[in-house]
């Protein structure tokens, strides 16, 4: 028993003091005074008030604010500057972060030793970037709004998230509008975006060589483009939606072996998917809607799969130039086409006829489009009227033998159509100089 004493006593004063939990209240530098007396594992509560920034947190700990606690940068660097592991920031408006694009102001940062952060229902307002996960492992952003800086250039606003070379994180449920990118990741791997409301952007998605990684269940609205997979290998987008977006839906730029499935876009994008240099890809079960081009397939774009997608009521189905038939249909199944009047005898939901969305004229208007001209010249009826009846006289390009006589039918929240009613900011005049549509270098 005498042996036993020391030794309780020696494991008592070993262990680490009761992380705490401590009340802070609004006052000059009262946070910077609060943030420097923290212990490890603290929760600072901040009641409602206005604190100021700019402030960094260097342990490991749990910033909460109350309903009405705001952190006011005084648009000097980052609001919140997050440089230890393990630490949440939750609860907070967060706004007026300084407005230098290098080194990067925003709203929450997280350095490199910002492994396992949370940043968590947070509002986030006028800052030049939202959140920035510089280099931060495994960080998780959830559940925030934010709302960018609305600058007469949208190239000199910031991104609402931006995710540089940081593995393994995950940015979902948030609310994002106005700025520059809704999210853009560079030089990543391993991450999820999920389930993010975009609005009133460039784009809502924007990929620079992210690889392994999900783009899934996200909402596109009013924006010039909505998701960008750009120098990017297995990437898997499906489930998300783009409504009134300007430019594209979907761009695949120089993507390889990704897979694009279930996806939604509608409201009369100039092309719901543009697939650029992209090889080895499966697009599937897409539905492209409304757009002046359901999907354009350029520059060497090879061996993808393209089955099961519904293309409706696009002014060009399908814009693909090629001297060979490239077939799109997978394993006897095919794709919906709304032009394609076919008949199913044998009730199998495939067309009996297959369908080529492109003839010779086509390929004439793209190359030579004041050709246009001439479109309703009895001539040019009589060349598409020849290729209908002989086959054997079209130019190569897209072929779908097993057509789809039924499109999937992706259902759209009535939240989001109520969102989707309302006109774009590009619609309506308020843009900025950056007025063509993004094109590839």
């Amino acid at each position: 028993m005498t042996r036993l004493v020391p030794l309780l006593l020696a494991l008592i004063l070993a262990a680490p003091a009761l992380a705490a939990r401590v009340e802070v209240q609004p006052g000059d530098d009262a946070l910077v005074l609060a943030l420097d007396r923290a212990e490890a594992g603290d929760e600072l509560v901040l009641a409602p008030g206005r604190y100021a920034g700019p402030v960094a947190i260097e342990i490991s700990l749990t910033l909460t604010g109350t309903d009405g606690a705001v952190i006011d940068g005084g648009g000097e660097g980052s609001v919140v500057t997050v440089d230890a592991a393990d630490v949440t920031v939750q609860g907070l408006t967060i706004v007026n972060s300084g407005r230098v694009h290098e080194p990067i102001n925003a709203g929450v940062k997280l350095t490199k030793k910002a492994r396992n952060a949370r940043v968590l229902d947070n509002d986030l307002k006028g800052n030049l970037v939202g959140v920035d996960i510089h280099g931060a492992r495994d960080a998780l952003v959830r559940g925030n709004r934010i709302e960018g800086l609305r600058l007469d250039r949208m190239n000199d606003r910031g991104n609402g998230v931006y995710v540089w070379n940081a593995p393994g994180s995950v940015v979902e449920d948030n609310e994002i509008r106005y700025g520059r990118d809704g999210i853009f990741s560079n030089v990543s791997k391993r991450n999820v975006y999920r389930n993010n409301l975009m609005r009133d952007l460039r784009f809502a998605v924007h990929y620079m060589y992210t690889n392994d990684s999900e783009v899934v269940g996200n909402i596109s609205i009013g924006n010039h483009l909505g998701f960008a997979m750009m120098y990017s290998d297995r990437i898997v987008a499906r489930d998300n939606i783009s409504i009134n977006d300007r430019d594209y839906g979907v761009m695949l730029n120089y993507t390889k072996k990704s897979d694009v499935f279930a996806n939604l876009v509608t409201g009369g994008a100039a092309k719901c998917a543009f697939v650029y240099n992209s090889h080895q890809n499966l697009l599937a079960e897409n539905r492209f809607d409304g757009c002046d081009i359901g999907i354009h397939f350029t520059a060497g774009s090879e061996r993808n799969t393209i089955t099961g997608n519904a293309f409706i009521g696009n002014r060009t189905q399908v814009k693909y130039v090629g001297t060979r038939d490239v077939e799109w249909s997978f394993e006897g199944r095919g794709n919906f086409w709304s032009d394609h009047p076919a008949f199913d005898l044998d009730g199998d939901a495939r067309a009996d006829s297959p369908y080529r969305p492109n003839d010779l004229m086509d390929h004439i208007l793209w190359s030579q489009p004041s050709a246009k001209l001439l479109l309703g010249a009895p001539a040019v009826q009589l060349v598409r009227w020849s290729q209908a009846q002989f086959p054997a006289t079209l130019p190569g390009g897209v072929v779908d033998s097993h057509p789809l006589t039924a499109p999937p039918t992706p259902e759209v929240p009535q939240d989001v159509m109520t969102l989707a009613r309302a006109e774009p900011l590009w619609a309506t005049g308020e843009t900025d100089d950056d007025t063509q549509p993004f094109q590839p270098d």
